[in-house]
Formats: C-alpha cells, sequence, structure tokens
C-alpha cells in the first residue's frame, strides 16, 4: 500500500470528473470510500478505467458489460466491484 499525496488525491479527483453525471457520481462515492486505501495497484486501475470514453465506462460501471482485453485484469475487476457496491 502506498499513501497518496495531497497532490495524487487531486489529481484522482480531477479524473474521476465525467461528461457523464452518473460517472461522476459513482467514481466520486467511490473515492469517497476508499480513497485513503488506494493501492499503486488499484490507481493504476483507475488510470486505465479514466482512459474510457464516458459511454463505455458507464456500461462498465453498470455492468452492462465486463472487462475485456487490457481492461481484463484482477485490479481492473477488483476496482470495478468495489465501484459497484457503492
Amino acid at each position: 500500500m502506498s499513501q497518496l499525496t495531497d497532490m495524487d488525491r487531486t489529481r484522482l479527483r480531477w479524473r474521476a470528473r465525467r461528461g457523464l453525471l452518473e460517472n461522476d457520481l459513482m467514481l466520486t462515492k467511490y473515492l469517497d470510500n476508499y480513497e485513503s486505501a488506494l493501492t499503486d495497484v488499484d490507481v493504476s486501475a483507475l488510470t486505465q478505467l479514466f482512459e474510457l470514453g464516458d459511454n463505455e465506462l458507464l456500461d462498465l460501471l453498470l455492468a452492462r458489460i465486463e472487462p475485456t482485453g487490457a481492461l481484463d485484469r484482477p485490479a481492473v475487476r477488483a476496482v470495478l466491484t468495489n465501484i459497484r457496491a457503492c
């Protein structure tokens, strides 16, 4: 586990701001609940998710689709599970 600096937290929160309100709400709630416990692996997984377009991200967050390709890895699935549970 690593400690996020204030700058790291600010960057994550900024990246979590999305064009779709639904994504914003889900990601913000996740960060509110898990931010202090995020590991480097979690941050890497979140970063991968933040690279997606809003509609694809929403489909993943709502479990309409499951991760495939480079996203199909345990860390991404764990983050998605936690986001979905919020």
